[in-house]
């Protein structure tokens, strides 16, 4: 007869004076699994374990509540093994859902109590985050925590939003904001840094004079959510950027540090502060719009699809494709108008031409 195979490597009986307890033992690592076997408690711990943790005796949540359910996702493997900075995005989202609706019963949410959630949130990314996350819990209930009841979430409204992502700098916008920030300012210097290297904040948090040799500036990228392969970036300092860093202490390492501080920033918190400094010049920027400015810019000029994925630090040129599209798509109409008036396009009027009539002034 062929022994059944164990479902929970690692876990093995104990019979104490006729009592059944379940034990995870690996390495040096050793722990009690509560719960009857195979139950969702049993299954929570077992996760836990799995990661090398411990459950926590100090929480205050119901079982079966949705605070109950994401304690169980924050001590799972599948938690465990998200980056640094993605763990710190997710539990701030969702502290937000457990405060929010923590005190529910999870499985008796229906879908009309998502979109109610999601409505609380300004914006529909954020609204969408909701959806999202709510969708991640419950999956992971089924597949982890024996839940077979339906997935809400899936089948709530996801919000519109604008199908080009974050909002791409134009060349007025950054004007502005160099207007606004003068030379040697941190401000100045982030965005110079952010549009000619194409560095996302989590680089940008750590990118210092250790990257920098023979007048150019060197990096790998890190690991985040839309992190696209273990690619590097070689890229040479131009002038404005050169200027910029020529006013960075010489005895400081990093380019961009807290204020009054060497100590670097959180991703986030950069990300924030940046912001901060947009609603000061008057512009609806962000660090990652300023990559998509910088690889704008780049198809504009008529770089390769490669020469782009170079700059973006990615391993292929998925991405960069959509930029020289972009930019082809308006030199192919430029192109065919050509061909279909050669010789018959007539020059602007003068109440037209903006140019002319300035000059005139």
């Amino acid at each position: 007869m062929t022994r059944r195979k164990n479902p929970y490597p690692g876990v093995r009986k104990n019979v104490v004076k006729g009592r059944i307890y379940w034990k995870f033992e690996r390495g040096d690592f050793r722990i009690n699994i509560p719960g009857p076997y195979g139950s969702a408690e049993f299954l929570a711990a077992y996760e836990a374990a799995l990661a090398g943790s411990k459950p926590s005796n100090a929480s205050t949540a119901l079982a079966g509540t949705l605070a109950w359910l994401i304690e169980q996702y924050l001590r799972s493997l599948r938690f465990q093994n998200l980056s640094d900075s993605r763990k710190r995005t997710i539990r701030l989202e969702l502290d937000w859902l457990r405060k929010e609706a923590g005190k529910y019963q999870f499985e008796r949410l229906e879908v009309r109590h998502v979109e109610a959630l999601m409505s609380k949130k300004k914006g529909p990314t954020a609204a969408n985050t909701v959806k999202k996350n709510m969708s991640m819990l419950f999956n992971f209930a089924a597949k982890k925590l024996g839940y077979t009841g339906p997935n809400p979430a899936r089948h709530a409204e996801r919000m519109k939003t604008n199908p080009d992502g974050f909002h791409t700098w134009t060349d007025d916008e950054v004007d502005r904001f160099l207007v606004r920030h003068g030379p040697t300012t941190k401000a100045r210097l982030v965005l110079l840094l952010a549009l000619n290297t194409g560095m996302a904040r989590q680089d940008l948090t750590r990118v210092g004079r250790q990257n920098v040799k023979n007048g150019r500036i060197s990096y790998r990228r890190g690991k985040g959510k839309h992190y696209k392969g273990n690619a590097a970036a070689d890229l040479p300092i131009l002038p404005e950027l050169a200027e910029e860093l020529r006013h960075v202490p010489k005895d400081r390492l990093l380019f961009v540090t807290q204020d009054k501080s060497d100590k670097p920033y959180a991703d986030a918190s950069l990300g924030n502060w940046f912001r901060d400094r947009c609603n000061e010049a008057q512009v609806p920027g962000s660090l990652h719009g300023l990559r998509k400015a910088g690889a704008t810019r780049l198809a504009d000029a008529g770089a390769s699809e490669w020469e782009i994925a170079s700059y973006l630090a990615h391993s292929d040129t998925t991405q960069a494709a959509v930029y020289t599209k972009k930019a082809n798509r308006a030199r192919l109409a430029d192109s065919g108008f050509a061909k279909l008036n050669a010789g018959k396009v007539s020059n602007l009027s003068e109440e037209l031409d903006m140019k002319k009539g300035k000059a005139n002034e």
